[in-house]
């Protein structure tokens, strides 16, 4: 189920996403009796971000299973060289035909070429697969991974929304913007919710200027307190903060009816 993508993609494009699942999220792996399934939906043209999902999630779980999924059968084709224990490659989209259920979904660059009107349906399929407590990652970054963006969903919706900056040589977070996923990307509009968090995180970031003397760490955690301190459900804290990784839950992001 889906259509094929472009099928982009670069060495390290997903490193923050996976840093994020290895790290605040990884007691979703730990907790289950069995091997924990992940899967790399729609990898695209290249099945490098399969490779590196495997071996990340491996220092969690030494069990761990990936399952790299494309639409494209030549695509599948081309990676199948690269299967070795725990990683496998399989054709299929948003069904995800593997037995069982899933702990991750993580399908990144993949919606956003599909229309707003369809995401739902997309998560929807996705969250029949999952565990009890799985998780759908629907992400969004730039060619090379430094401005990421990714909404978490479970078996009940959506739960968060996660930015992801690489800090060094950052003009203002809030060019995130042009990296939201679909579902959020054309929303960013007055009225809308993450067009208020987005002007807000900037000027956060504005404000916390004096502190860029100490460095950007220092000056994307004092944005981050801001934001927390005006009211936004900022989530997780400065030990995530200072990797320019911030998440807000979800209703505040929301789209409006």
């Amino acid at each position: 189920m889906g259509a094929i993508t472009r099928g982009t993609t670069n060495p390290n494009r997903l490193r923050r996403c996976d840093r994020w699942l290895t790290g605040p999220q990884a007691w979703r792996l730990r907790q289950t009796d069995r091997p924990p399934v992940a899967i790399d939906l729609g990898f695209g043209a290249s099945p490098v971000t399969a490779v590196e999902l495997h071996q990340r999630l491996r220092r969690v779980r030494a069990d761990a299973q990936v399952v790299g999924l494309e639409i494209d059968l030549d695509r599948v084709r081309a990676a199948l060289p690269l299967e070795r224990p725990g990683l496998t490659f399989r054709h299929g989209g948003f069904e995800i035909p593997v037995p069982g259920q899933v702990e991750v979904v993580r399908a990144f660059n993949v919606l956003r070429q599909y229309d707003e009107s369809q995401v739902r349906g997309a998560w929807d399929r996705v969250r029949e697969r999952l565990a009890p407590r799985g998780l759908l990652v629907d992400g969004t970054c730039d060619e090379i991974g430094r401005l990421s963006s990714w909404i978490a969903v479970d078996h009940i919706g959506p739960i968060s929304l996660t930015i992801s900056v690489r800090l060094a040589g950052l003009e203002d977070p809030s060019i995130v913007a042009e990296r939201l996923p679909k579902a959020l990307i054309h929303r960013n509009v007055p009225g809308e919710r993450i067009h208020q968090l987005l002007r807000d995180l900037g000027d956060a970031w504005a404000h916390a200027s004096p502190h860029a003397a100490y460095g950007a760490r220092q000056r994307f955690i004092v944005t981050a307190r801001t934001l927390r301190d005006a009211g936004w459900p900022v989530l997780d804290g400065p030990h995530r903060w200072r990797l320019g990784e911030l998440g807000v839950a979800w209703h505040a992001v929301a789209p409006r009816p």
